[in-house]
This record gives structure tokens, C-alpha cells and sequence, in this order.
């Protein structure tokens, strides 16, 4: 049984069962019983039969091809949200910000001096190594100049005295500052090793022994270095700076020890020789301060508890593949556009 729609002619499969409203515009359907929906669009128009005998639709009428069916669901009107809201003050709901604070157990946890502290300590120790082998080269130039001339007793006396002095001191600096890099040394193992789960396996009496042990630290606290840098897995980053301090500071002790060796020298040409020998060892001790700060640098570029390795969740390939399959399978069925009613 079929319905034309008075108002926009849609043509309504409506089986056996009758209709008075158009679902697309709600205008009047007209009866099922007329053989010729054009004439009842025309009557109802007022518009009457046309003179020729063909059926035309009046103006603003044609004729539409639908596909026969039920007709579509009605389409739901808008819910209504209601006024809107409206404040008598500024809501501070959606204003604050909250930053994470850290955790404070894990920061006064970990023991072991300050960044700050440890730097500043070598450079101090950088300052005066620097300046004991200025004053050693001024005194090896003294000792040059007394071969022709006659050094006055103050200027002999002021370089003599000022070498000694500035050698206490640094034999001072070079002592506090292993004792602060083991400090260092000791806290950042314990804290690298924590934040692992696992405690150090090595104690604390093992760590100073071999830090601050002469001769004996040559073997064994390069070798708490590289642990460390294995924890952290920055191995790679950081070797080649460990192993060139390494060398400089095997080269600058061997130095250090001829230097002590030739101090009890007599002869003007043995005590010229051990100047030289002291110049040159102060500024192989420089150089391995140095290269000590530049491996510390790098392990506190990056804090322990940001690690340079981290680990995201990947799907694998057979997630992948079905994820694909399902989007192909919805893409390819054919669905019916929107916005439009399926007509009969």
C-alpha cells in the first residue's frame, strides 16, 4: 500500500497498515485507495486536471525514487541542558596547579655531600694546585737567575718559604677533596643501587679503603667508578672519560712519588732538577682534578631517578595485525549515510 505525501510527494511504502503524517516533513499523506497520486497532489493544490490529459505535479513538486522499507525511527529532538551556570565568584576549582613534589624521604635519604659542596671543593683544589706550580716556575727561574747573581736573602727566603706553605695547602686539598669524592662516591652507589631494589655489595669500609688507601686507590677506585656507571648503564657515556683519568692520575702519582724521592736533594743542579719535577707534577695533578670533575659532571648531568634508559609499552605484531583487520572489516561494510530517512 502506498501514500503520497501532500506536501513534499515523497511516496510511502506503508504495507497494510494506513497513515495520516509524512515522517520526513509531517505533512498529510493522502489515501491509499486513489489510483492516481498526481491528480489528489493537484486537487489538493487546487490546480484541477490538466487540459491535455497528462498527469503533470503542480510547481515545487517531482518525483522521487526511494527504495521500499520501513519507515526511519523518529529523529530525537535536542535535550535541553538547562540554564547557564552562572558563579557569584571566580571558581578556583580549575585555577590551582599541583606539581609534584619529591619524595622527601629519597632526598634526605641519600647521603654523601652536596653537588655543590663536591665542586666547589674542586675547584678550590683546581686553584691551588695551580698556583703551587706558579710558584715552583718562579722558583726554578730564581734558581736559574742565582747562577750569575746573588739573590737577595728576603726574595730567597720569600720563594723558599711560599713554595713550602703552598705545598701544605694543597697536599690539604688534594686529601679533603678524596675524602669528599668518596663521600660522593659512596652515597650515589647507595642511592643508584636503592632505586634498583637491591642493596650495594660492597660496604662502606671496602669503598673508603679503596678510595683512601695511597697506591691502593690507584687499582680500586676507578674501579668503583665503573661499577657505579654500570648501575646507572651510562658505560658507554662515560668510559672513556674514566679510563683517560684514570691514566693521568696513575702518571701524576708516579710523578708525585719521583718528586718526594728527589727532595732531599743537596746539589743546586739536584734541587733545580726537583723543582722542575714538582712544576710538573703539580700540573699532572691539575689535570687529573680536572679530568675527575668532568666524570662528575657527567653522572650528575642526569639524577639517579631519571634514568637514561627507559622502557615504553610497544603492541606487538599480532595486536597490530588484528587492529588492522578490524578497522578494514568496519570500513568496508556498507552503512547507510546519515542525515537522510530511508524512505519506501
Amino acid at each position: 500500500m502506498i501514500q503520497v505525501c501532500s506536501t513534499c510527494g515523497t511516496r510511502w511504502n506503508v504495507r497494510d497498515r494506513r497513515r495520516d503524517w509524512c515522517p520526513r516533513c509531517n505533512g498529510t499523506l493522502l489515501a491509499p485507495t486513489s489510483p492516481d497520486p498526481s491528480s489528489q497532489l493537484r486537487q489538493a493544490a487546487g490546480l484541477g486536471t490538466p487540459p491535455s490529459g497528462r498527469a503533470h505535479l503542480p510547481a515545487g513538486y517531482r518525483w522521487i525514487a526511494v527504495r521500499p522499507g520501513a519507515p526511519p525511527p523518529p529523529r530525537r529532538g535536542r535535550r535541553i541542558l538547562g540554564p547557564t551556570p552562572r558563579y557569584a565568584f571566580i571558581p578556583r576549582w580549575g585555577l590551582v596547579d599541583h606539581f609534584d613534589q619529591p619524595d622527601q624521604q629519597q632526598t634526605q635519604g641519600r647521603p654523601g655531600p652536596s653537588t655543590q659542596m663536591v665542586r666547589t671543593t674542586l675547584i678550590a683544589t683546581m686553584a691551588v694546585l695551580g698556583a703551587a706550580a706558579f710558584v715552583h716556575l718562579v722558583r726554578y727561574v730564581l734558581l736559574i737567575w742565582n747562577r750569575t747573581h746573588l739573590l737577595n736573602p728576603w726574595v730567597a727566603g720569600a720563594a723558599t718559604w711560599i713554595g713550602v706553605a703552598v705545598s701544605v695547602v694543597a697536599i690539604f686539598m688534594i686529601v679533603a677533596t678524596a675524602v669528599v669524592l668518596t663521600n660522593w662516591l659512596i652515597g650515589r652507589r647507595a642511592a643508584a643501587y636503592a632505586y634498583r631494589g637491591k642493596p650495594d655489595p660492597r660496604p662502606v669500609r671496602t669503598l673508603r679503603a679503596g678510595c683512601l688507601v695511597p697506591l691502593v686507590n690507584l687499582a680500586w677506585a676507578p674501579v668503583f667508578v665503573i661499577e657505579l656507571a654500570g648501575v646507572e648503564e651510562r658505560v658507554n657515556w662515560l668510559r672513556r672519560n674514566i679510563v683517560v683519568w684514570w691514566l693521568v692520575w696513575v702518571v701524576s702519582t708516579a710523578v708525585s712519588v719521583l718528586s718526594i724521592a728527589t727532595s732531599f736533594a743537596t746539589e743546586p743542579q739536584g734541587i733545580a732538577d726537583n723543582t722542575v719535577t714538582t712544576t710538573v707534577a703539580y700540573l699532572l695533578a691539575l689535570a687529573g682534578v680536572l679530568l675527575v670533575m668532568k666524570v662528575f659532571d657527567g653522572f650528575e648531568r642526569q639524577p639517579v631517578e631519571k634514568p637514561s634508559k627507559r622502557w615504553v609499552i610497544v603492541p606487538d605484531d599480532g595486536s597490530i595485525a588484528e587492529s588492522r583487520r578490524q578497522d578494514e572489516s568496519q570500513n568496508g561494510a556498507a552503512v547507510e549515510s546519515e542525515g537522510q530517512n530511508p524512505a519506501a
